[in-house]
């Protein structure tokens, strides 16, 4: 086991990988920009490195600064969390260079994943189903037009690298194509570096299902089960839950054999997530790899028993993974919702500044990952997500019962938050029957832009 880990993010996942080490008897170096001097979690690690201002390129972002820390305070491994450098390949490959463990998959590994239409091409190879697409990136208007006449609108453009949203356009016309085309090149580009853009048969109101994996560096995998992301707004997730209540034994069983099948291809080990979107007929569909630990990690932790990051930590320094998949036992209903500052009814504009009051509900089946407290400070240059309230109930109706209730206590006075709306989600008809999609939150909550917004953009 380490001696020594730096934490190489910020926030929640920061304290959690702190927590973590803590329990498996891990020294931590916990790294923080200016913006996050006064930070809680900074008090529970054991030692803490100041690597820049505010400005995420120029401290969380800043490989250097980050190296150089984990030499001053001689670490043996890096856990980056997600976000960030979480799936930087060229940060994993600098770590390895340096003789410091990177917590996570290989250099190479999150190389080959992280590109889409690579990833897409692998997914082909281990046999798993994919949406209708290109077979690889789309270089110029011609072939855009060409594939799309192949595979036939509506179609979705999206960005090779990255992901949130970013470099994705839908076109249902030739028209639309060709602004959506240059425009989603452009946007990631400006996002990733990378303006290699590829195409896919655009499934209508889908709903969104990742399934979590966990592999050891000796060829032991294991999946842990689907998380339903579907509630989401632009591309960003609002709320998880696992089971799926549109997923049967089934389907999940064939689903987890894809995503093993995917992941082996890819020698894959540590803790990744492969999604899938899943039809209205019950077709399910790989679309990429998250090559990370998901801020959602916690409703598997908690409908498995298991601890994610632990696994993660212990797998990295070479342990083997001691589960097999018949192990795997899933318990009850987990429902999770991410807590952001961010005002609903202004299109989610950001809500940072003082939290003059912050009362986290509490009870049984409740859990809550924050970082946040009374007096704290919400910094305006990062995620605007302050914490994430979970649910664990026998069924999902309990669940959702007591979610309701828990958002009832839940106070954060001073920023805006998403609690309310997270309340009217809960409470509609079609969420509780299990009848929401990924269009869902824009179909029926005001203020927030349709989806067809982004057509040709």
């Amino acid at each position: 086991m380490f001696g020594r880990v730096l934490v190489a993010n910020r926030g929640e996942i920061a304290q959690r990988i702190i927590r973590a080490c803590r329990e498996l008897g891990v020294e931590t170096v916990a790294v923080y920009s200016e913006a996050d001097a006064d930070a809680l979690y900074l008090r529970q690690a054991d030692e803490t490195i100041c690597i820049g201002p505010a400005a995420g390129a120029k401290s969380y972002l800043d490989v250097p600064s980050i190296i150089s820390a984990a030499e001053i305070a001689d670490v043996d491994a890096i856990a980056p969390g997600y976000g960030f450098l979480a799936e930087n390949a060229h940060f994993a490959e600098v770590c390895n260079s340096c003789k410091i463990q990177f917590i996570g998959p290989d250099p190479e590994t999150i190389a080959s994943v992280g590109n889409k239409a690579n990833a897409r091409a692998l997914a082909l190879r281990a046999g798993a189903p994919v949406v209708p697409g290109s077979d690889g990136p789309v270089d110029d208007e011609a072939t855009a037009l060409r594939v799309a006449k192949e595979i036939g609108y509506p179609v979705m453009i999206k960005a090779s690298s990255g992901g949130g949203g970013r470099g994705m356009r839908i076109a249902r016309n030739d028209p639309s194509l060709i602004n959506g085309f240059h425009a989603a090149g452009a946007e990631a580009e400006a996002a990733f570096g990378d303006k290699t853009v590829y195409l896919e048969k655009f499934v209508e109101n889908p709903r969104h299902v990742e399934i979590q994996i966990m592999g050891d560096r000796y060829g032991n995998l294991v999946h842990l089960g689907e998380r339903d992301c579907s509630v989401q707004r632009r591309h960003q997730k609002l709320i998880e839950e696992s089971p799926s209540p549109n997923v049967t034994p089934e389907m999940r069983e064939e689903m987890g054999r894809a995503a093993l099948a995917i992941a082996r291809e890819a020698g894959y080990h540590n803790a990744g997530t492969v999604e899938f979107l899943l039809d209205k007929s019950g077709n399910f569909y790989f679309i990429e790899v998250n090559a990370r630990i998901q801020v959602e990690h916690t409703v598997t932790e908690m409908v498995t028993g298991l601890d994610l990051i632990q696994m993660q930590i212990k797998m990295a320094a070479g342990e083997r993974l001691n589960l097999k998949q018949e192990d795997i036992q899933f318990n009850g209903h987990v429902i999770e919702c991410r807590i952001n500052a961010e005002d609903p009814d202004k299109d989610f504009q950001p809500s940072p500044g003082l939290v003059e009051q912050f009362v986290v509900p509490g009870g049984p089946g409740i859990r809550v990952d924050s970082h946040v407290y009374s007096g704290y400070r919400i910094p305006p240059y990062y995620d605007s997500m302050i914490g994430k309230l979970l649910s664990h109930r026998a069924t999902r109706n309990d669940s959702i019962r007591t979610m309701l209730r828990a958002l009832d206590e839940f106070v954060v006075e001073g920023p805006k938050t998403t609690i309310p709306l997270q309340r009217r989600i809960l409470n509609h008809s079609d969420f509780q029957a299990g009848e929401h999609d990924t269009g869902f939150v824009e179909r029926y909550f005001s203020g927030i832009p349709a989806i067809s917004a982004m057509e040709g953009r």
